[in-house]
């Protein structure tokens, strides 16, 4: 009875671990992964159970998909991006649109003097913010999102007269700044949930949106989606850019119980490191990265 159970649990997370790789066909593949590590883990125990009821052919195969579901994402980890000159930084953070103190982050923002910020859920609560960068960051693009709050972008390097726009009503901010080695786009996206949410037609909309953008660019964001995803692939494709970094958790949720990396940082090219940076009142971690871009 007991290895009859163990068998039927295998067959029901073998399932779901492989529709996590069919997000190309349908989005529903992407919600699944979003529990890749945790699937693969089940998979793991299960294994060991399988084994200690003589099931060892099942054992050695559950343990295996597990391995291969798991290999990747450990790899992801280890990957730094390093380029032999990261001059150029950026500060990524959802500020939680009801965050009591904004200034936590402005003061932050400030020690680390960041070239470009990339901001979401930015509302009336912590607006003030703005008043701990002045004129620092006098560079700015904010658009009008969702209830939660808008997008925004700022820069200590000025704007390129009239390059300023907003993706109306889905969630993308973005401008071009005059940096001393060339012009770049600083731009900023929040995704809504995924399938069985809008994600979907919300990519849909704002991919033919990025591709339409030349140039050295870096993208920060919360995707409200995992690295290995193929929205994010999409996401990279179509702007020319990489993911940098390691998948760092940037939203914990039902007690720690559920930890996702779901805010990202892409660049032309692809060649950065990042690091996370403490809550600061907010319900995401913040990410800062070094990078390089390619200027001709």
């Amino acid at each position: 009875m007991i290895e009859r159970g163990l068998k039927i649990l295998l067959v029901v997370l073998l399932f779901a671990v492989g529709v996590g790789y069919l997000g190309h066909h349908h989005p529903a593949g992407d919600s699944f992964a979003v529990f890749r590590p945790q699937l693969a883990a089940g998979l793991l125990a299960l294994g060991v159970l399988l084994w200690l009821v003589s099931a060892r052919k099942l054992a050695v195969f559950a343990i295996a998909v597990a391995t291969l579901a798991l290999g990747p994402i450990l790899r992801m980890n280890g990957v730094l991006n390093a380029a032999s000159e990261m001059d150029l930084s950026v500060y990524q953070k959802n500020m939680r649109f009801r965050v009591e103190d904004p200034k936590l982050l402005g003061d932050d923002v400030m020690k680390r003097r960041p070239d470009f910020l990339t901001l979401q859920e930015v509302s009336g609560a912590n607006m003030a913010l703005f008043d701990t960068l002045g004129a620092t960051y006098g560079a700015r693009q904010f658009c009008p999102f969702a209830t939660v709050g808008g997008v925004g972008v700022a820069s200590r390097w000025p704007i390129v007269e009239g390059s300023g726009f907003c993706a109306e009503a889905d969630g993308l901010a973005a401008m071009q700044v005059t940096t001393p080695k060339g012009p770049v786009w600083v731009v900023s996206i929040h995704l809504h949930w995924p399938w069985p949410y809008s994600q979907p037609a919300h990519l849909a909309r704002l991919l033919p949106r990025l591709a339409k953008m030349s140039g050295p660019m870096v993208i920060g964001g919360d995707f409200n989606m995992v690295p290995w995803s193929d929205a994010l692939r999409n996401v990279a494709m179509a702007s020319n850019t990489m993911r940098i970094g390691p998948p760092h958790v940037t939203l914990t949720k039902l007690k720690g119980w559920m930890r996702v990396p779901i805010d990202h940082i892409f660049v032309s090219e692809g060649e950065g490191i990042v690091q996370r940076l403490p809550r600061l009142g907010s319900d995401h971690y913040g990410l800062f990265a070094r990078f390089a871009l390619p200027f001709n």
